[in-house]
């Protein structure tokens, strides 16, 4: 058991490093790309799907197909469902007063971080509709377990004690990483601190209440959201 935990960690670890250096080469590129209005929007948002389907998705769907695993294993249950949403909500406070201290409070609307959203959104039907499912489904349901699955994984192997989590660790430093939050402006440390807190607390909300559909609801509320 505890080998094949390790192999599937390495294979979540691969997929999301291997797309995430991807992201990294091509950057400009991807950006310009996306960003041109001349070409269909679905040309424009391939390669960035591509990129964050391989980041967040394609590690744990190999896993879960791998162990043939349901997503009940990884705490998507009825059980406990409204601790783990206030209990994660809880831990978005800090995100939402930086957003709030850093005037980036823009309204709610769900996924309008995603820099093609908007774009999505004034397509015809049911273009727009199709788009936008696939943005929920991987900026928000596939990211929001990636951390959950990863964390469960790691956890496995290395018991949290306390407040004391790896899993949580890993995953609160894999999203600072990821979003770029590395730097000595206040607001980058301050964002920084706050997704932290969200992420670490999240997951130490999910281990407890074993169940995590508050961590994949901050993805499609907070996160991107506001």
């Amino acid at each position: 058991m505890e080998k094949r935990t390790k192999k599937d960690i390495v294979i979540i670890m691969i997929c999301s490093a291997l797309f995430a250096a991807l992201y990294i080469i091509f950057e400009n590129s991807i950006m310009e790309y996306g960003k041109n209005a001349e070409l269909s929007i679905w040309l424009r948002f391939l390669p960035v799907f591509a990129i964050q389907f391989g980041m967040s998705c394609l590690g744990i769907i190999i896993v879960i197909i791998k162990n043939h695993e349901s997503l009940s294993t990884y705490g998507v249950v009825k059980k406990h469902s409204i601790l783990s949403i206030i209990g994660c909500l809880v831990c978005a406070i800090p995100t939402v007063l930086f957003l709030f201290w850093n005037k980036e409070l823009h309204g709610f609307f769900p996924f309008q971080g995603m820099f093609l959203t908007n774009d999505i959104l004034q397509t015809p039907i049911p273009q727009n509709i199709i788009l936008y499912l696939l943005v929920m489904l991987v900026w928000g349901f596939g990211e929001s377990l990636f951390y959950v699955i990863l964390s469960q994984k790691v956890n496995s192997l290395k018991k949290p004690k306390g407040l004391l989590n790896v899993g949580a660790l890993l995953s609160a430093l894999i999203a600072i990483l990821i979003h770029g939050m590395l730097g000595f402006d206040m607001a980058i440390i301050l964002e920084a601190m706050a997704t932290f807190i969200l992420m670490y607390g999240s997951i130490v909300v999910k281990e407890k209440t074993k169940n995590s559909i508050g961590n994949i609801l901050i993805f499609f509320v907070i996160w991107n959201a506001l």
